[in-house]
Order: C-alpha cells, then structure tokens, then sequence
C-alpha cells in the first residue's frame, strides 16, 4: 500500500481546490428544530450527531465536482461555542467524530488523494477591542477552546487545521497557539492555514489592515496564509497582489461569490459560477503564491465544478 501523498507534497505540487459553502447546502435539507440536537435550532454543527447522512452528502456533493479538500463541519466547534449547546464538554470527542466523518468519506475516493481540513472560526469574542461584552473574554479561555478543538480534529485524522473567517487578528494569535499545543499533546504535525476577513477596503473588523495581520503571523509557524468569506474575488484582489509580493508563504483565496446584496432583509449573492472561476483563474494566472483556491458564502457545488475546470485548463496549458 502506497503512502498517502501530503498535504504540504501535494501543494508544491499543483493548485488545491477547496469546497464551497456549508451553512446554505444545510438548508437545502429544509431542517426543522427537531432535527437539531434537543431541538436547537441552527446549531449546524450539532448535525453530526441527528443527521451525519446530511453532512456526508454534502461531502461526497463536493467532492464529485472537483474539490481536492473537504472542510470540516466544525465551523461553530471550539469550546466557547459549543459550551452555548451545552456540549462543551464533549469538545475533543465532538471534533474528532466530526473529522472521521470527513475522513470516511474522502476514503470512498480513489481517483486522486483527497483531504481533509479542519474547520476552526471564530469565537463571536474580539479579545483586541474594550467592547465591555465582547472584549472581555480571559485569553487563555480563548486558547483552551481551540485547543480542545484542534485536538480533537487532529485525532479524527484531518490533514491540516484552517483557521476561517478571522476578524480579530490576536484571536488568530491564539488560535495558532493553540494549534501548535494540539500537535504537541497529540503527537502529529499537521499543516496551520491562518486565514483573515477583510472587508472591501481590506481590513479586519478592527481596523487591522492585511499588512499588519500578515506581519503578526506570518513567524509563527504556519503553512499557508489566506483569505475567506467577506467580499468577493474583485474586492478581495489589491491584498492578493501585497500577499503575493512578499513571496513567502503560500496564499489561500477562497471568497464569497461576489458581495452581498440585501433581498427582502437576506444575503443573497449573486455572481454565477462561470464568473468566480473567471477571477479565480486570473489570480492563479498573475499571483504565483496562489496555491490553494475555493469558495465561501453562495457557492455551491456548481460554483466548484467550473473552479475544477479552470484549474484543470491552466495545468494542461503548462504540460501543453
């Protein structure tokens, strides 16, 4: 038996495409609160455990389009977060099953090594600002709760740890802390992607604009460095073209599909699949440190089928 290719080999070695979505392709299934651990409704995350058959189809839905790398159902699973459902204390165990869920069915593959990444946003705390309610959370709280996270995808076999939707740049500090610590207890590396949200003017929620964030991390032992959610790949473009510039680590971009109007007091986003490949293709084209490309809030398994194709055309363009 052959030995599992890297994720890091498998980086050097050509464009990672991500999946897209999973909060809107949940509620392709319509969910009542009933179908929610003790009736709480929303807790996506809390699928894994009432409704796993969702969450695999989900899944094998992107995986069948094209993407490399599967994210966790994990978004919402630190301890601070899961403590609101009243399943922080089943944080590592929590974790680890939703990971080995990813893993079972990226194994059903055979044609190309498939990944599994594990999911990590933000704590709803911004431990940076004196916000008397958000600002007030002990940061050694903050690390435990994804400490306890990380290592439970760690355990459940993930490839790498995905630091997502990052609006305070010290909480990203400390998830990366955090990570580190994981990989210590448990005893295996995995690969640290630190990823920030900037808005269309390219700052964090706090003012942190994407030369100083990068600056705060960038030596603090991490693989990969991106951006997701927030904006679409337009806007998202000048801190692409800086990031690139600085020609040191490898670069994520995984946007929305385009900025998000107001419909009927939703967001609705509206630029089609054809048109993200379009811009994503342009950023693997101009940007050498773009390794990794995806999709974020309205893509859909559409929307990553034509980024499967645009990657695909530009690596036979190259052995062309």
């Amino acid at each position: 038996m052959t030995e599992k290719e890297s994720f890091l080999d498998a980086l050097k070695n050509r464009i990672l495409l991500f999946d897209g979505a999973m909060g809107t392709e949940i509620q392709k299934y319509d969910p009542a609160p009933e179908d929610f651990p003790n009736n709480q409704d929303g807790f996506n995350d809390g699928l894994i455990l009432t409704h796993p058959d969702w969450i695999k189809q989900i899944h094998r839905n992107y995986l069948d389009a094209g993407a490399d790398c599967i994210e966790t159902n994990s978004f919402g699973s630190n301890k601070i977060k899961l403590d609101e459902y009243g399943f922080g204390d089943q944080t590592v165990d929590f974790n680890k099953k939703i990971a080995l869920l990813a893993s079972e069915v990226c194994a059903e593959y055979s044609d190309t090594t498939r990944f599994v990444i594990g999911s990590m946003g933000p704590t709803g705390y911004l431990p940076s600002s004196d916000d008397p309610d958000l600002g007030q959370k002990p940061l050694d709280e903050i690390r435990e709760a994804f400490e306890l996270q990380a290592e439970g995808l760690i355990l459940g076999g993930v490839d790498a740890l995905l630091i997502e939707t990052s609006q305070d740049i010290l909480e990203v500090k400390l998830v990366i802390e955090a990570c580190h610590n994981a990989m210590s207890k448990t005893g295996k590396k995995v690969a640290i992607i630190s990823n920030t949200t900037l808005d269309q003017y390219g700052k964090m929620l706090l003012g942190t604009n994407i030369q100083s964030a990068y600056t705060t991390v960038s030596d603090m032992g991490i693989d990969v460095f991106g951006l997701n959610c927030s904006t679409g790949p337009i806007e998202m473009n000048p801190s692409v073209q800086w990031l690139d510039e600085q020609n040191e680590h490898n670069l994520l971009v995984v946007p929305n599909a385009g900025m998000p109007e107001n419909q009927g007091g939703k967001a609705v986003y509206k630029m089609t699949p054809e048109k993200m490949a379009d811009a994503l293709g342009d950023f693997i084209d101009q940007y050498n440190k773009v390794r990794i490309i995806g999709g974020c809030c309205g893509t859909n398994p559409e929307h990553i089928q034509s980024l499967r194709k645009i990657i695909d055309e530009k690596a036979s363009s190259i052995k062309g």
